[in-house]
Parts: structure tokens; sequence; C-alpha cells
């Protein structure tokens, strides 16, 4: 009997430790986009931001994940600027490296050596004086009015980390949250995309792009009729699932491909080109690797120091937008539809240069009108989705889906968001020369909406 329990019990420690090695060597593609998910938010909160690591992993990753990231650790190497995270030490080998001017990239076939040499050192290095006034400085022009709603925790929403009311091109008040200041530089993941738009703008300025442009695919293929204005409205016809908290091809594309671009124009042609909407974070991948294509012309590589440092020279310089970083892959793709990390007032300036349509201390930098299309309606998004990746909808929060939360809060009609996830957001209401950044860390199921913020405000300012 004893030899029987000693051998059944040595048979269930070969079957633990089989498992083990096994999850070790081969973890499921679920545990992989975790520890990559971990690493690559890690090291971009140290090195960006810098955020301390532990905070970040706790805050950040574990508080609002899937429950499996609390067995996440991480560990950051400062000499090397990269970023291990395993769950439980050693399942999922999540790898992100830090490069300058491009951010961090998660490395999922860990070529570090390759992912490291996306980077370019920025022509001017600068900060917006404290003691000029917003937009050149940091010096706002308080309205207690609007300043005492900010203070309002109800209307700010949970886990709000900045926010900054601008009207009539003046800074009237801003917040942020415990732990957070007007330097720090946050997260506004989709608001990215139009930002995209914006330096698509520029190359159409250029005569590099076209907006019925098209050609994006080899001749003969079916996708090669898809035009860029399809791709700006989210109508390109292309496959691409947006779901998150499982391995879904955003999941997939972000965490777990090296080229995220290269992924994304694989997708198959599923639906006529114009005739569905499908918001698409690989669309906008798309989008970026267009314009960094038309940018480097026939005798540039587009992952060139050149074309990456594009975003910095034509629009962030221009504007004043100093904390601004766009972040590259792992092939020196910039991730146009998620990794852009600035500042609050940062955020606000690039709100406030659309509000201007794209002119900037009279300057146009955008070509005149192209702003006005962006807000148009998308014809095949029912009315939800601009033609130039920005949403004539705020958050839904509780409302049904497919109907308009807005009225119910009587925003004005030309009132248009720049939307990301986990509560980014900017408003941008032209009739009211009003913009209104709110950026945190709250999930979607918290139903917050900050279209009552913005009306309280309206309501003050009239």
């Amino acid at each position: 009997m004893a030899r029987i329990l000693k051998l059944t019990a040595a048979a269930a420690l070969l079957l633990v430790g089989g498992a083990v090695l096994t999850l070790a060597l081969h973890p499921p593609e679920l545990l992989r986009v975790g520890a990559s998910y971990g690493a690559k938010m890690v090291c971009s909160n140290v090195f960006i931001a810098g955020r301390d690591a532990q905070a970040v992993l706790a805050d950040d990753v574990q508080a609002p994940g899937h429950p499996l990231l609390k067995l996440l650790q991480v560990r950051v190497d400062q000499e090397q600027k990269l970023v291990r995270a395993d769950l439980l030490g050693f399942v999922g080998k999540g790898l992100a490296v830090y490069r300058p001017g491009t951010g961090c990239a998660v490395v999922p076939d860990n070529d570090v050596t390759q992912a490291a040499q996306y980077r370019f050192s920025p022509l001017k290095i600068w900060a917006p004086s404290a003691n000029v006034a917003w937009p050149t400085g940091s010096q706002p022009e308080t309205v207690p009015a609007v300043q005492a709603l900010l203070a309002q925790d109800a209307l700010a929403g949970p886990e709000m980390r900045g926010m900054a009311v601008i009207h009539h091109g003046r800074l009237v008040a801003q917040r942020y949250g415990a732990g957070f200041h007007a330097g720090t530089p946050l997260l506004g993941w989709s608001m990215t995309k139009t930002v995209s738009a914006a330096l698509v703008g520029i190359l159409i300025a250029d005569g590099k792009l076209a907006p019925q442009q098209s050609g994006f695919w080899p001749s003969g293929d079916p996708r090669a009729a898809i035009t860029l204005a399809q791709l700006m409205a989210m109508s390109s016809g292309l496959q691409f699932n947006e779901g998150y908290g499982d391995v879904s091809d955003v999941t997939r594309m972000l965490y777990l491909e090296p080229d995220m671009a290269a992924y994304a124009a694989a997708q198959p042609l599923v639906q006529q080109a114009g005739s569905t909407f499908n918001y698409s974070s690989g669309t906008t991948l798309l989008l970026s690797r267009i314009w960094q294509r038309a940018a480097a012309g026939a005798n540039t590589a587009p992952t060139s120091a050149a074309v990456l440092s594009l975003p910095h020279a034509r629009l962030f310089e221009p504007l004043g937008m100093s904390s601004a970083v766009m972040e590259a892959d792992a092939r020196g793709n910039l991730v146009g539809s998620s990794y852009m990390y600035a500042t609050t007032q940062d955020w606000a300036r690039f709100g406030q240069f659309l509000l201007q349509d794209g002119v900037w201390q009279g300057k146009r930098l955008l070509p005149e009108g192209f702003v006005t299309t962006m807000q148009q309606v998308a014809p095949a998004s029912g009315g939800q989705y601009g033609q130039g990746q920005v949403w004539r909808w705020g958050p839904s929060g509780a409302t049904p889906e497919g109907q308009d939360p807005d009225p119910s809060f009587k925003l004005p009609a030309d009132t248009y968001w720049l939307e990301g996830h986990d509560g980014q957001t900017i408003a941008i209401v032209p009739s009211k020369q009003l913009v209104l950044v709110r950026l945190g860390l709250t999930p979607d199921r918290l139903n917050y909406q900050p279209q009552a913020l913005l009306s309280a405000v309206i309501r003050a300012l009239e």
C-alpha cells in the first residue's frame, strides 16, 4: 500500500511538473497577452511618465484588469530600458523595450536588438513656461465657477487623473487626481486615432495623399479598391474583431505581433468597402503605415528616424505639445491607433487645434475644410462616427446600444468627441468655443459619462 501511495505521489508530481513546464514553454495565448500587456504598460509609464513600476502594476494593470493579472510580476532593467513580466514569475514571458522618441514596444519575438533601433532624438526639447498663459505656457486664467464644477467628484468621475477646460482659447479650469499633476503624460488610448487622422491631413496638405486614393494593396487584390476616405471612416470592409478581454484581433495585434501593421494588412475583405461600419484599431494601424510610407517617399525607409519624428516635427512641436510621444511597435510602425502619451494640457492643445480648423498661431497645418470633413457623419455608421476618426456620440454609459446618449444631456448639436479606453475623452464644441479634456482610469462597466460635466460647464460659461 505504501509503495502504491509513493508511486501515486510521484506520478502526481510528474504531472504537476509537466504542466508547469508546459505552461512555461508553451503558455496559452491569453496568458501571453496578459504578460505582454503588463510589460508594456509598466514600461511606458516608468520611462515616459516617470511613475513607480509597482504602483503602475497594481493600479493600472491589476486593479481594473483580468483576475489572472493579480499573479503578474514585473522586473525593470533601468540600464537596458527593458521590462519583463510573467505570471507567477515564469509564465507568459512579456517583454517591452523603451526607445527615445518612440517610447515602449512589446517584443513578442524577443528580438530586442531590432526593436530598439526605431528611435530618434527630438530636434527641440522644451517645456511650457509656468509664468506664461496657456497655450504658449501653462499658466491658467481660472474661472472659479468652472473650477468648482471640476472639484465635484461625481462630475469628474471615478479615478479621474487629469481634466482641463479651454474656453475661447484660454485654460479656464484644470484638476488632477491624487499622484498626478500637470506635468504627467497620460495615455490617450484610442484618442490617438484622431491624432493619426491629423497626420493624414498633413500629408494631404503636402500633396502626398488624397482622400479618394486607393491601391494600398497589390493590383488585382480586391482590397486594393479600398480608399483612404473609407479607412478614415472605419468603413473599409476588412475583418477585424475589436473585442477586449480575450485573444481577439485587437489584443493579438497589440500584444502578440511584432509587426502590427502587417497583421492588420493581412485581414480579409468580408464586406463591400464603404457599406459597413466596423470600429477597428487595425484600420488605424493601416492609416499609420500609409502616412509613414507617404512621408518616406521613394528614397527613405518608412521607419527611418526622419519619418518616425514626423509627428513631433510637423504636429507636436508647432502646437507646443512638448510632452507628446507616439509609440512605435517592434518593427517601427507608429501605433497611431492606441499609443500616444501627453499631458492633460497637451491633449487640450490638440483639441483646441481641431477647434481652430487645423490652424495654430495663424499658420494653417491642415487643409482648409479637412476638420469639417472629419466631423461629418460616416454614412455607414448610423450617425455615431465621423469621417475622420472622431465620434459624433459621447460615451454611452448605460444607454442602449445604437442609441445616441447625448440628447438627454442637451448638448449642442455640433459637439464631437475623441474617445479612448477606460474613460479618456476630449469633447469639442465649436459653437461654444469650448474644449473639455477628461483623462482617467475608468472602465466602461462603471457607466461614467462626461456629458454631465460638459453640460454643467456650458451652463456655467453662459
